[in-house]
């Protein structure tokens, strides 16, 4: 059996002042070559892996506190603890410490944590020890004084709180204070303040021992309120014995638990209420106050842990039909505190406290719970359901599908939550609001688990939408039967934007689960409805809730889009609008930007089609004439398959590319200038070795040639952009569909641009031509059957070019408007 005295929790402070729990072992100290001295070594009783490894060096401080807690920093900012199982372990290691140290068991802490001035070390050492008055009235000024210049020096500091203890001084203050109050000593009382005051920034636990004594507290508490900064003095007192009441819901036999949380309570409120905010250079002298609260709440939830008799009863009352509701809500709220207790817990002990909780059945308690008309005991339940939740959504989550096959979907539990989010009486819904973030953590795939032998995400995802999404949406399909919501008061309206958020919250996590659901119920539609709310925060939410559909890109949902005319509510809206400048103005052209830019084909060709007239006369942003354009390119390749093989060809033995960026890189093509290629060159990966494809590279070599010939020629540029605003490339390669069968080939000289030359952008039946480039791209454009090439260009003399284009201009002919160009 292993040594209990020896067992032990580390502890370490994190940057919130709070104590997190590194395992359980059992310590031992010996010495470590590595080290160099004799060290602490704790290892864990799971798996022997050490835990923990400290010198125990001379000149570090350590602290004894409540006979099973040792504490010390190592560094700066890094505070250890050891908490012992038994007071004999920490006894026998302690010795150990202060051996090492050449200290006496006897004392506390064995060193002060801040070094003196070498002349206060010196003048302190010489002295035997500080001299307290004599605990008199006249005396209490100098008392004082006393205390108050020793806070500034850890040393004296050490010996001040040594004289407190050995001598039984804060006994003989409280007796001074009960002849203060006698006697209405004012002054007096207000010296014994700033005393006790002190005392607690000496930050030793010997002293809050006693200070925190059954028979000593509340005189402590009396002290305190007395502070010379007031008028008149506080009455904590009065609040702790008459007002705050301790309520024994469930009887404790256990008399040293009772004792703890009466004491814990009170130090609390010390803390919270009684003393003053501590400065910023006070903060860190508290330090010892907060670990004693602390390690007293972890005492606290252990004891009641471990009672099973206690729990026992607890669960049976809270789920007996006998119980009276007066009664239920005492056991309620002694749940919930309890849970909030376990807050304090390393995630090992509350991971063994919720088990507990869980073995006990606290779920189908809370289930009979919130079946209940009472609304605080209703809230109070809904406060312990959130603590298990955040904690193990999993959980929760296989309870309530191990329920569904027994219980009707009535009163399941995740609908009972849902009814309640529902049925919020609080106008501005604070509890719906909580409510909506439980069902959100338990709906989201991000915390549900995966195993070899099932999956959380898909089990419990087709359990709620099975059994629970119906309930959810049952507000939202009764207020949109009609063209309008048929409620519109502002609570409905927060309601449904409650559910719309959730919702919003599926479409992007639940894939084919919420598409489903979606289509098959006709969804959109009736969220749509509420773009005629009066309330703009819906409308927006709504189009939030079409935003999220369209952006996933799902032809799916487009194809279901289209189909209804979904767009008809967004245009509608849009329309009435009018030319506010607001956030549903912006939220709606933002939407169709995303489909312009992206290029949903589908989505573009059925807004043109069916809304462009309500839309071409917007003209303050480029949005919609861009997307008229987009239209315009589709049909353009719709009507010359033949152009599409052939971009396709050339694309695909070029390199690979997304879909989505072709616009992009061919609005490009406008960027370059005609200089770089003649000196090499173009090149064009092999294409298939089709007719089509030996015509091309046929003329290409014949291009090549003649160009070669004619390179001290006068080059040609074309005619910028209107969009761009830039110069086309120095040279093209076309063929031309119409007039030839043949395809002909030209080069930017003057001869080439003689009237009537084939191809020339003046010749009849030959409409002009763009070209565009990029410096990595060779690929092609189109425009009244003529297809262009162009590779590789530079844009070293852009601005050359930008001069030649004045004089050059005249000589082409006028391009049509319907030229290929990147949005």
């Amino acid at each position: 059996m292993a040594d209990t005295r020896r067992r032990v929790k580390v502890y370490t402070l994190n940057e919130d002042r709070q104590w997190d729990d590194r395992g359980t072992g059992h310590v031992s100290s010996s010495y470590v070559e590595r080290l160099k001295g004799m060290s602490l070594l704790v290892r864990a009783e799971s798996d022997g892996s050490l835990l923990l490894e400290s010198k125990i060096n001379p000149n570090t401080a350590y602290q004894k506190q409540q006979d099973t807690l040792i504490v010390w920093s190592e560094a700066e900012n890094y505070d250890l603890a050891l908490s012992f199982q038994e007071k004999a372990g920490c006894d026998e290691i302690w010795e150990k410490i202060c051996q090492v140290q050449g200290k006496d068991p006897s004392v506390d802490i064995t060193q002060d944590l801040v070094d003196e001035s070498e002349e206060e070390r010196f003048d302190d050492m010489s002295s035997p020890g500080l001299e307290l008055p004599p605990c008199e009235l006249s005396r209490l000024e100098e008392l004082a004084e006393l205390v108050a210049t020793s806070l500034p020096s850890p040393l004296r500091r050490e010996k001040l709180a040594l004289a407190l203890e050995n001598e039984g001084y804060i006994k003989k203050l409280l007796e001074l204070f009960h002849v203060c109050e006698d006697l209405e000593n004012v002054e007096g009382l207000h010296h014994l303040y700033e005393i006790i005051k002190g005392i607690f920034l000496l930050n030793r636990t010997a002293l809050f021992e006693v200070m925190f004594s059954e028979e000593c507290i509340m005189d402590v508490i009396g002290c305190l309120e007395y502070d010379p900064s007031l008028s008149l003095p506080r009455k904590h007192r009065e609040f702790l014995t008459k007002t705050a009441k301790f309520k024994e819901v469930i009887p404790i036999s256990d008399p040293e638990l009772k004792q703890k949380i009466h004491q814990t309570y009170r130090v609390q409120y010390i803390q919270d209420m009684v003393l003053p905010t501590p400065s910023v250079f006070e903060e860190n002298m508290l330090s010892t106050l907060h670990s004693f609260i602390f390690f007293n709440k972890v005492e606290i939830v252990g004891m009641l842990q471990e009672d099973e008799k206690f729990l026992t009863e607890l669960f049976a009352q809270l789920t007996d039909d006998a119980t009276d509701d007066d009664k239920r809500q005492e056991l309620v709220n002694f749940l919930k505190e309890f849970c909030a207790f376990s807050q304090t817990l390393q995630p090992q002990n509350r991971d063994s406290f919720f088990k507990t909780l869980s073995n006990m059945g606290i779920l189908p308690a809370l289930e009979v719970i919130l079946g209940m008309d009472d609304i605080q005991v209703r809230s109070a339940a809904t406060d312990i359901f959130s603590y298990l939740v955040e904690y193990n959504p999993s959980m929760v989550r296989e309870f309530v599908m191990q329920e569904a096959q027994q219980n009707d979907d009535d009163i399941l539990l995740i609908n009972l939550i849902i009814e309640h989010m529902i049925c919020d009486p609080d106008p501005e819904l604070g509890g719906a609001v909580q409510l909506m973030g439980l069902l959100r953590t338990l709906v989201d795939p991000e915390n549900m688990l995966a195993t070899a032998n099932k999956t959380e995400k898909t089990e419990f995802l087709s359990f709620f939408y099975k059994h629970c999404m119906h309930v959810l949406t049952a507000p939202l399909l009764a207020n949109t039967t009609e063209e309008k919501p048929s409620k519109d008061d502002f609570q409905t309206a927060q309601l449904l934007a409650l559910i719309l958020e959730l919702l919003t919250f599926c479409v992007e996590h639940h894939t084919y689960h919420i598409k489903n659901y979606i289509i098959n119920k006709d969804i959109l539609r009736r969220v749509l409805v509420l773009m005629g709310s009066k309330h703009a925060f819906v409308a927006l939410c709504a189009l939030r809730f079409m935003r999220k559909i369209i952006g996933l890109k799902d032809e799916f949902y487009n194809r279901y889009i289209m189909k209804a005319f979904l767009f008809e509510a967004v245009m509608k809206a849009f329309l009435n609008n009018g030319s506010r400048y607001n956030l549903l103005n912006s939220a709606i052209i933002e939407m169709f930007e995303f489909i312009r830019v992206e290029d949903i084909k589908s989505l573009t060709a059925h807004v043109i089609e069916n809304y462009w007239k309500a839309l071409e006369d917007v003209d303050y942003v480029q949005t919609f004439k861009g997307l008229k354009l987009r239209y315009e390119q589709q049909r353009e390749r719709q009507d010359n398959p033949k152009l599409d093989s052939m971009r396709s060809i050339l694309r695909n033995n070029r390199y690979r590319r997304d879909a989505r960026t072709l616009e992009e890189e061919e609005e490009m093509w406008f960027n370059t200038d005609e200089d770089e290629m003649e000196d090499g060159e173009p090149v064009l990966l092999p294409t298939d070795k089709s007719k089509n494809d030996d015509e091309i590279m046929d003329h290409f070599g014949k291009f090549m040639e003649r160009k070669k010939l004619k390179d001290g020629d006068e080059k040609e540029v074309l005619t910028k952009s209107t969009l761009t605003g830039r110069q086309s490339p120095s040279f093209k390669l076309s063929f031309s569909s119409s007039g030839s069968s043949k395809s002909s080939l030209t080069s930017h000289s003057a001869s080439s641009n003689a009237p009537g030359s084939p191809g020339s952008p003046g010749s009849p039946g030959s409409p002009g031509t763009i070209v565009k480039s990029t410096p990595h791209v060779a690929a092609i454009t189109t425009k009244g059957g003529l297809i262009g090439l162009v590779d590789y260009p530079d844009d070293d003399e852009e601005e050359e070019e930008e001069e030649e284009d004045g004089d050059e201009k005249e000589q082409l002919a006028p391009l049509t408007k319907k030229s290929r160009l990147g949005s």
